[in-house]
């Protein structure tokens, strides 16, 4: 029988995405730290399988939980690319636990992989906000700014070794209208 973390462990707060949910105590890998629960809805029937919101959480084909109750402190567990949780779905028994994978310290926000198809539905189009995601696009900027900076370095190079050329064919090109001027005048 796994660990069971207590209510104590955990808080709900703010983060960067919104509401998280964050450890208190630390949590050790295994343990499991929260159950999602709510109404079971069934697909077969019509007004169930037509409900939308973000909690929903399928436990099969046919079962899904509406984790939508305030009641369900496990809803605001958010998404990561790079998790420190996972779900423990159970169709058969019609539950699903949020257990830890990592050692978790007090003040992380807990947060598990919320699959391919809500990724793709919801956080795809506004760009997912996890940390990993977040680091990631960081790092990009900072190598696009590198890059931009390596071609304008080039760039002012090319017009300095340019530059002296430039002035001394305008000096041969000034001295030879002026030769020509003279001979004008003369």
């Amino acid at each position: 029988m796994p660990v069971t973390a207590s209510s104590k462990s955990y808080r709900v707060g703010r983060s960067k995405t919104g509401l998280g949910l964050f450890a208190t105590m630390p949590i050790k890998k295994g343990t499991r730290i929260i159950r999602y629960f709510g109404p079971i809805l069934d697909s077969r029937i019509p007004e169930q399988d037509d409900i939308e919101n973000k909690y929903l959480f399928e436990l099969n084909g046919r079962w899904t939980i509406d984790g939508s109750v305030r009641k369900n402190v496990a809803r605001y567990i958010n998404h990561s690319c790079r998790p420190n949780a996972e779900s423990d779905v159970r169709p058969r028994e019609r539950k699903v636990f949020i257990r830890a994978i990592k050692n978790i310290e007090p003040g992380d926000e807990i947060n598990y992989d919320y699959g391919t198809d809500y990724f793709k539905a919801y956080l795809k189009p506004i760009g997912c906000k996890c940390p990993s995601c977040e680091n990631k696009r960081k790092k990009q900027r900072a190598e696009a700014r590198a890059e931009r900076a390596k071609v304008k370095a080039r760039t002012e190079r090319k017009a300095a070794k340019a530059a002296p050329k430039a002035t001394k064919k305008k000096k041969l090109n000034g001295h030879a209208a002026g030769k020509a001027n003279g001979r004008a005048r003369a």
